[in-house]
């Protein structure tokens, strides 16, 4: 099987989300955006620490992402968007 072109393949950005409840991202976005949502901004967690998780969600999505944590009721806010994880580090 050939490996895919780059032009064909899913475009990522990575957000730094900081909050109280950053256990509750999946919750907030199926409830902002419902299950169809969920599937198509392809949601993956790549870090995680006390107060601060590194997510990674489909290029397209990242509005209805950033607007799901922020209507959330608890405390949440993306600190960040990147297109590298390294660049989220800097």
């Amino acid at each position: 099987m050939k490996a895919l072109k780059p032009s064909m393949k899913e475009n990522k950005r990575y957000l730094l989300v900081r909050g109280k409840s950053v256990n509750e991202i999946e919750k907030a976005i199926l409830d902002f955006v419902g299950v169809l949502g969920l599937g198509k901004c392809r949601l993956s967690f790549i870090s995680s620490k006390k107060d601060e998780v590194v997510i990674c969600v489909n290029r397209e999505a990242v509005d209805s992402v950033r607007a799901s944590i922020c209507v959330w009721p608890n405390k949440m806010e993306v600190v960040k968007v990147s297109g590298t994880l390294k660049g989220l580090g800097k």
